[in-house]
């Protein structure tokens, strides 16, 4: 077979989710798979993270935007290479194209009422964009494959789609977030010393960041310890202005806020972290949450959509919208230690549930049953 996947971003420096799944996932096709041949799209960038290999071969692909990429660029690509199969891994696909294609789409947030529009201009736009591109390229896939049960079922209930059209393939989390014990040096470049809250964010309102810090600040009112909380991925100013606008400013001091944490920092960030908060409204699956419990450190979650499904019945759930629910959480971890311990070694355990290897496995297979059944 003759593949082609999308991965147009994976070698921009500062990576996210999607980036993440689809470049472990390729990587772990490398080691799996030596019969099939494989090009990946991608745009060019700084981070060459992914090395070709004998079947593996990478297609740099210029485009000054997203849009133009996906709908210009990339079909014109794809067309001359004529793959058997053509695999876009980020919500959005060509509306236009002459090869089979399946699409991963990870969620319908796009579709669902936003309790309030994103503060980035980027997440606006690629807000819209999905919701123009999406409904129109649906019909044309030969299978979408989303990321969790939960996210599975939703799709399939809004958008009226059969049950075989869509189908649940886990992520995964990589293999460097593990236990550390040498960890003080990264760590110093974020924070003076270990023992803090972690919480990472985004502008997105689905991350909940403004409930996360009232949650926060009624956890300072009662805490002993006063653990401070750092903040990856926000910038300054627009914490800042959450702390305005709710008036939080008397929690500033307690706050570290290094902005971008680079993924190879991040097992050494959990590691250090006396606990993790991913206290999300909506999620489609979590991977963040798998590497805190891969790191050994307990995870306060939501009780929402696929959280619950990927955190399992051990996980510690609260109700998101509920600052006092998530503050209180926190101060249990903090007063029993023996809770601690138990949340500490459920996460390690669960998080042995999941890996890319198995992503990669099942990917393979649908690539296999699309092409055969052409």
């Amino acid at each position: 077979m003759k593949i082609a996947i999308e991965a147009q971003r994976i070698f921009r420096p500062n990576k996210h989710g999607m980036d993440f799944v689809v470049l472990e996932t390729v990587r772990e096709l490398q080691k799996i798979d030596k019969e099939n041949e494989y090009f990946i799209f991608v745009s060019p960038g700084t981070d060459h993270c992914l090395e070709e290999t004998d079947n593996v071969h990478i297609i740099e692909v210029k485009c000054p935007s997203y849009p133009l990429w996906e709908q210009w660029a990339l079909p014109r690509a794809i067309n001359k290479l004529k793959p058997d199969l053509l695999h876009c891994t980020s919500n959005t696909a060509p509306l236009y194209i002459q090869v089979p294609f399946i699409l991963t789409l990870h969620d319908i947030i796009f579709l669902e009422n936003r309790q309030s529009s994103s503060k980035s201009l980027y997440q606006n736009m690629g807000w819209h964009y999905r919701r123009l591109v999406v409904p129109r390229i649906l019909p044309k896939c030969r299978k979408i494959i989303t990321v969790s049960h939960f996210e599975c079922n939703r799709i399939r209930e809004t958008l009226h789609l059969p049950e075989n059209k869509i189908m649940a393939i886990y992520n995964g989390f990589s293999n460097h977030f593990q236990p550390l014990n040498d960890i003080k040096a990264v760590i110093r470049k974020y924070i003076p010393s270990t023992g803090y809250l972690f919480f990472l964010g985004n502008t997105d309102p689905k991350k909940n960041t403004p409930r996360t810090l009232k949650a926060y600040h009624l956890y300072l009112q009662q805490s002993k310890e006063k653990r401070p909380l750092l903040v990856a991925d926000l910038k300054p100013e627009y914490v800042d202005e959450i702390l305005k606008e709710t008036g939080l400013e008397d929690i500033r001091p307690y706050l570290h806020l290094p902005g971008y944490i680079p993924n190879t920092d991040l097992p050494f960030i959990y590691n250090g972290a006396f606990a993790f908060l991913y206290t999300s409204l909506r999620e489609s699956f979590g991977i963040p949450l798998l590497e805190a419990m891969a790191c050994g450190i307990p995870v306060i979650t939501s009780n929402t959509s696929s959280m619950p499904e990927v955190g399992g019945e051990g996980a510690i759930l609260t109700d998101p919208t509920d600052e006092r629910s998530i503050a209180d959480q926190l101060l249990l971890l903090e007063r029993d230690k023996e809770y601690y311990q138990k949340q500490s070694a459920y996460g390690l355990g669960r998080a042995k549930c999941f890996s890319w290897e198995q992503t990669a496995r099942e990917l393979l297979k649908l690539y296999q049953s699309t092409v055969e059944s052409k």
